[in-house]
């Protein structure tokens, strides 16, 4: 399945210059090599935005060039708002962009790889599969949960 890389996992690797040993950046690392890997414009901008100088900028925006970004439709936008609406109902705050990724996950039927515990609470009323790794991970493969409950605006 292709996965939505959510920023908190690209800051993770991106943080520790990729040589960190945890399973959220082991993982990374096993989805790119598999092409899996699939990224919007919100979160680049986050990322590029998160850097300190030009060089950094260029470095890192380089590095990002690979991921070509998912094409968003006003569709899009229209989903993440009624899927903020819903979960507001439900006691259940989030980041437009956070609902953005949500709807472009269901859309494009992409997992969502995040460190951000917030989308778990999405995940009870939203039809998002979250993408996480699997305990003891190193070669383990990854698991994918669907929200049994999700219902779609």
């Amino acid at each position: 399945m292709r996965v939505l890389v959510d920023t908190s996992i690209w800051s993770m690797a991106l943080r520790r210059g990729g040589s960190s040993q945890s399973a959220e950046v082991d993982e990374l690392r096993r989805l790119i090599d598999a092409h899996f890997v699939e990224i919007i414009g919100p979160i680049r901008q986050e990322l590029l935005s998160g850097v300190r100088d030009q060089t950094q900028f260029a470095r890192l925006e380089a590095d990002l060039a690979a991921f070509p970004d998912l094409p968003l439709l006003t569709e899009d936008y229209v989903t993440a708002a009624n899927y903020f609406i819903l979960c507001s109902s439900r006691g259940i705050q989030g980041s437009n962009t956070d609902f953005l990724i949500c709807a472009i996950a269901v859309r494009q039927d992409l997992a969502i790889f995040t460190t951000d515990r917030d989308f778990r609470q999405f995940s009870e009323c939203l039809p998002i599969v979250l993408h996480g790794t699997a305990p003891n991970t190193g070669s383990t493969p990854a698991h994918h949960s669907r929200s049994s409950g999700g219902s779609k605006v």
